[in-house]
């Protein structure tokens, strides 16, 4: 069990702020300030530095964090393997998920419902966050599980193949790219063009799937990017503009006809979904909560 000094530590230590862990912590900032004097002379060294208005952890206040967050981890999978072994249906833990904008939008909402009537003791937290941010989450454990659109090998992470699912070219109903049915490639240059923002994993297939025709994204004209699926969604819906978004994200403004398809030809992108844990960790509330999504999912 983490002593309350080292959770005091952790939340001063990943908020970077005293009087921001006073607010979450319900105390008061000069008790959070002794919690901390108290470890660094226990460990008889500095913890924090000063910068200015701002603090930074010390090399020894990382390796602390470093080691309190592992520690946290096994905690709260030990707690979830105990209470399963007791009783599973009144299984006790924490599941901490990441999730890109696609997956915790229209994936993860029907797979976090049939866990959660399942396993009721157990809470879940999710942070929707782009891919790229997503895995550096995973990575500095601020979450457990994540479910990313790509799969780009970072060393500190393993991968499991989740589902499949295509990127389509949409516009408005009501926009001129609607006088063609099918464009070319050399056309799709010419075409206004709004993009998700530089780390978005819908970007990342649309960018592969154009450099296997030799074009870059900086040959397309972009009037301009917007960070979320469902931002870029209702600027289509309002322009002339022709967007890339995930086939899942769209399907009820395709079958309302609020927005169209346009066929780009030779223009063909998919993207697999993964869930993505560190690697040496083996937690059975990951694994419980990843049969259950590719049960609902039929993968």
């Amino acid at each position: 069990m983490i002593s309350t000094r080292h959770m005091v530590f952790m939340h001063v230590a990943e908020l970077l702020s005293f009087s921001k862990a006073s607010q979450v912590l319900f105390i008061s900032q000069p008790a959070i300030s002794k919690h901390i004097q108290l470890l660094e002379a226990q460990y008889q060294t500095k913890l924090f530095e000063r910068k200015g208005l701002q603090i930074e952890l010390t090399a020894a206040g990382q390796l602390l964090l470093s080691r309190l967050q592992t520690v946290k981890t096994i905690e709260q999978q030990t707690e979830f393997d105990i209470s399963v072994l007791q009783d599973a249906l009144q299984a006790r833990g924490n599941l901490k998920l990441g999730a890109s904008t696609t997956v915790a939008l229209y994936i993860l909402p029907k797979v976090m419902s049939a866990f959660n009537q399942q396993f009721q003791q157990i809470e879940i937290s999710l942070l929707n966050r782009n891919s790229e941010l997503v895995r550096e989450a995973l990575i500095n454990k601020q979450i457990n599980l994540g479910i990313i659109e790509e799969n780009s090998k970072v060393p500190q992470i393993q991968y499991t193949p989740f589902i499949t699912d295509k990127v389509i070219a949409v516009c408005s109903s009501n926009s001129k790219v609607l006088k063609k049915k099918i464009y070319t490639l050399q056309e799709l240059i010419e075409l206004p063009i709004a993009l998700r923002e530089v780390g978005s994993g819908t970007l990342a297939v649309l960018k592969r799937g154009l450099s296997k025709h030799k074009i870059k994204l900086s040959q397309l004209n972009v009037k301009v990017r917007l960070g979320g699926t469902e931002a870029l969604k209702n600027f289509l819906l309002a322009s002339d503009a022709v967007g890339f978004l995930p086939n899942i994200s769209v399907q009820k403004e395709l079958k309302s006809g609020e927005l169209r398809e346009i066929q780009i030809e030779g223009l063909k992108l998919k993207r697999q979904f993964f869930f993505i844990e560190r690697k040496g960790e083996k937690a059975e509330l990951n694994k419980v909560f990843i049969k259950m999504a590719n049960s609902i999912y039929n993968y």
